[in-house]
């Protein structure tokens, strides 16, 4: 499994960025992924963001709900993050997970970074006030 983030940068608030996710090595059919992220001095456990199901289920955080929007273009192997009205507290380096499907993978467990497998190396968002 390989799992590649960009879209990453510097913003101001109030901007938008789209974040990519490049999947190899596994049938999109058959794996949720996630987005999370990591602020910095932020502790070392990741926070979920987005999780989106093999059938496209999505699922958020509470702190970006409206504002953010995960999707999968299974045809091209990428998930995205549409990230829209970005805060400073937004600011942290965002990871692109996936997991096997299974009973156990539900909304809660996508959000979680202790039910993922796989992860990519990240990309930095910094939103400036």
């Amino acid at each position: 499994v390989q799992l590649v983030e960009s879209g990453g940068g510097s913003v101001q608030a109030g901007g938008s960025l789209r974040l990519s996710c490049a999947h190899s090595g596994f049938n999109p059919n058959f794996y949720s992924m996630g987005w999370f992220r990591l602020a910095p001095g932020k502790g070392k456990e990741r926070e979920g963001v987005a999780g989106v199901s093999s059938d496209d289920i999505t699922d958020y955080a509470e702190s970006v709900k409206g504002r953010f929007t995960a999707f999968r273009d299974s045809a091209n192997n990428t998930m995205y993050l549409q990230m829209n009205s970005l805060k400073p507290e937004d600011s942290a380096i965002y990871y692109c997970a996936a997991t096997p499907e299974g009973p156990n993978v539900n909304s809660a467990a996508r959000l979680n970074p202790h039910f993922m497998d796989s992860w990519g190396k990240g990309t930095l968002v910094t939103v400036s006030s």
